[in-house]
């Protein structure tokens, strides 16, 4: 497995960490633990902080992009999990220009088959699809762009 897959993995149980604490902790805070509990490899650190940070400053503006792309649902109403497959993958879609688009919805539908339900691979597909074609609409495909594409 590749060190940015591993860290999307890492990133996922750390956001969850961080909701199951109500957000009493900021999510650098419980990073900085997460660092100290695990034994997360040093390629695939420096990733997991780009990511969480990313989402940190960026949550609310995410969260707005991922209702937008949502038929019939709201963030508040989704699986802790697929919430933030979800914001992983919308994070990597809007801020990481280096990851290509389709990949960023390829590793969410990833961890969707080995985190989440049977029917969240879908579900998160649909997703950041409609979210990319919002974010892209040029193009509908995979592309590149600036740091911040939103």
């Amino acid at each position: 497995m590749r060190p940015r897959s591993r860290a999307r993995g890492w990133a996922l149980q750390a956001l969850y960490a961080w909701e199951a604490r109500r957000n009493d902790v900021t999510l650098d805070e419980t990073l900085r633990q997460f660092m100290i509990d695990r034994n997360i490899a040093a390629e695939s650190r420096e990733y997991l902080r780009r990511v969480l940070r990313l989402i940190e400053r960026n949550q609310a503006e995410i969260d707005e992009h991922l209702e937008s792309a949502l038929r019939n649902w709201r963030m508040d109403r989704l699986s802790v999990i697929d919430r933030n497959i979800l914001r992983i993958g919308a994070a990597e879609l809007l801020y990481i220009e280096e990851v290509p688009e389709r990949v960023a919805i390829q590793e969410a539908i990833i961890l969707a088959e080995k985190y989440s339900t049977a029917e969240s691979p879908r579900f998160v597909n649909g997703v950041l699809d409609a979210l990319m074609r919002k974010v892209r609409p040029s193009t509908g495909s995979a592309g590149s762009g600036g740091e911040s594409r939103s």
